[in-house]
C-alpha cells in the first residue's frame, strides 16, 4: 500500500502544477490507483474502484458529463469561459460522444445475445463478449456444414433498417438554435419512406402477424402458394408430391415454410409486395394515399444545414433508434449425409441469424459512418480548445481534463462498433458460404 499513498500525495501536486482547481474531494472515495479494485480511502474495504481520470475530474471540479441529460444542464459558456458558439460545439460534441457510447453498448449486447444463442445451439462455448460469441458461432457453422455434407443453400431476404424522421427533426431543433421546432424540413435521401398508412399503401406491406396478400408474398405462406420456395415446400414440387416438407428447386404449390416468392391465397407472414395499392395493417414502405404517420427513411434522414457537431449528435441518436424489419432466412440441404446435423444447423440459423444480419447488413453502413463523423468532430473540438478559451492556460487545462473521459469513450465506442460489425460480417460469410457434396 506504500506506493498507493505516494501516488495520492503526488497527484494533487501534479494537478496543481497544471493550473487545475484542487478540491478536498477524496474523503470516502474508493481510490483504485493501481487498477486492482482494492483501494479505499475511507478504509471501508473493497468496492468498485475510481480511476485516475475520475480523480482528475474531481480535482478539476468538472461538471457531470456522464449522460445527455446531465450535459444539457451545464452552462458551458459560464463554466469554461467560452463564447456561445464554442459552448454549442462543446455541448453537441459531448452529447454525440455519449450517444455513440450508448449505441456501442446496445450493439454489443444485442450481438452478444444473438451470436451467443447461435453458438450454444450449435454446441459451442460463446465466451463472454460479442466478439468471442460470434467467432465461436462462425467456427461452429463451418464444422456442422462439413458434418452434414450434401449441398447447402442459404437464402436471405435482407433486413431493412429505417431512420426516424421525427427523431432527427427533434434532435436538430434541440441542438441548433437556428432551427425552429416543429418546422424542420427533414428529407429522405437514397431510400423510401415507411410508416403507418391509414389509407391505401402502394409498395410493400410488412405483415409479421400474417394476413392475406394481394400481390407477391415473401416469407411464409400457409396455403394456396404458387411460386419459388427457398425454404421447405409442402404440397407439390414441379407437379410431384413432396410427401411432407422438402426442398424444392422448381415450382412449389401448396405451402412454403420460409423463403416464399410467389402468390399466396392463404396467410402470408412476412412482406407482401402489393399489386397496385391496398390497405396495410402493418408497416407500409413506399407510398401512402394520405400522410404517413411516424415516418422513417430506409436511406438517410437528412436534416437542414447545421453544424458538424449537431449533425454528428443527431445521426448517433437516430442510429440508436433505428426501426428494423428483420431479415428472413431459409436454409435447405440436398443430399445431406447427416440429417440430424443438417436439421440442427437449419434450425439454429433460421432462429438466430436474422438478429446478426441486422448488424452485418441493416446497420453496418450507418454505424461506420456515424462512428467516423463523431471521431472527426471530437478531434476538431479537441484541437480548438486553446482558441475556445481565448488562450487562458488554466481554463484550457481544466477543459481538456473535463472532456478527456467522454471523448476517450467516443473513440473506444467507435473501435468497438467497428470490431463488432466485422465479426457479424464474418458470421454472415460463414453461413453464406456454400458446402459441396463430401
Amino acid at each position: 500500500m506504500k506506493h498507493k499513498r505516494g501516488l495520492l500525495l503526488v497527484l494533487p501536486v501534479v494537478l496543481a502544477g497544471l493550473g487545475l482547481a484542487v478540491l478536498p474531494y477524496c474523503g470516502g472515495m474508493n481510490l483504485d490507483l493501481d487498477g486492482s479494485g482494492e483501494g479505499n480511502a475511507s478504509g471501508s474495504g473493497s468496492g468498485s474502484g475510481v480511476g485516475l481520470g475520475d480523480i482528475a475530474n474531481a480535482a478539476a471540479n468538472c461538471p457531470n458529463l456522464a449522460s445527455v441529460s446531465a450535459i444539457s444542464r451545464v452552462n458551458f459558456a459560464k463554466e469554461f469561459g467560452v463564447d456561445a458558439r464554442a459552448a454549442g460545439r462543446l455541448e453537441a460534441a459531448l452529447k454525440a460522444s455519449v450517444e455513440l457510447k450508448n449505441l456501442s453498448r446496445s450493439v454489443e449486447a444485442d450481438l452478444k445475445g444473438a451470436c451467443g444463442r447461435l453458438a450454444r445451439d450449435l454446441g459451442a462455448n460463446p465466451g463472454n463478449s460479442a466478439r468471442s460469441a460470434c467467432n465461436a458461432a462462425a467456427n461452429a457453422i463451418k464444422q456442422l456444414k462439413a458434418k452434414a455434407g450434401g449441398k447447402f443453400k442459404l437464402s436471405i431476404q435482407p433486413p431493412r433498417c429505417a431512420a426516424s424522421m421525427d427523431v432527427m427533426g427533434k434532435c436538430a431543433a434541440e441542438c441548433d438554435a437556428n432551427i425552429t421546432p416543429g418546422k424542420v424540413d427533414i428529407k429522405c435521401e437514397g431510400g423510401k419512406l415507411s410508416g403507418k398508412c391509414d389509407a391505401n399503401c402502394s409498395g410493400s406491406c410488412e405483415m409479421n402477424a400474417g394476413a392475406s396478400c394481394n400481390g407477391t408474398c415473401e416469407g411464409t405462406c400457409t396455403a394456396g402458394f404458387s411460386g419459388r420456395c427457398d425454404g421447405e415446400c409442402e404440397g407439390k414440387c414441379d407437379g410431384s408430391s413432396t410427401r411432407g416438407k422438402a426442398s424444392c428447386s422448381g415450382k412449389c404449390e401448396g405451402k412454403c415454410h420460409a423463403g416464399a416468392h410467389g402468390s399466396c391465397t392463404g396467410s402470408c407472414k412476412g412482406e407482401c409486395k402489393i399489386n397496385g395499392s391496398a390497405r396495410c395493417s402493418g408497416t407500409c414502405t413506399g407510398g401512402c394515399s394520405v400522410e404517413m404517420k411516424a415516418p422513417h427513411c430506409t436511406g438517410e434522414a437528412r436534416p437542414p444545414k447545421m453544424s458538424a457537431e449537431c449533425e454528428a449528435e443527431c445521426h448517433a441518436r437516430v442510429s440508436a433508434k433505428l426501426k428494423c424489419v428483420p431479415a428472413r432466412v431459409a436454409v435447405s440441404f440436398v443430399g445431406a449425409k447427416d440429417m440430424k446435423a443438417a436439421g440442427k444447423l437449419r434450425a439454429a440459423l433460421q432462429a438466430n441469424l436474422p438478429a446478426i444480419l441486422k448488424v452485418s447488413i441493416g446497420m453496418k453502413n450507418k454505424l461506420i459512418k456515424t462512428s467516423g463523423q463523431i471521431k472527426t468532430v471530437v478531434n476538431g473540438v479537441k484541437g480548438s480548445i486553446k482558441a475556445m478559451t481565448s488562450g487562458s492556460a488554466n481554463q484550457a487545462a481544466r477543459l481538456t481534463t473535463c472532456v478527456a473521459n467522454p471523448f476517450k469513450g467516443a473513440f473506444d465506442a467507435a473501435t468497438s462498433l467497428q470490431a463488432n460489425v466485422k465479426v457479424s460480417v464474418n458470421v454472415q460469410a460463414s453461413a453464406s458460404a456454400s458446402a459441396g457434396t463430401n
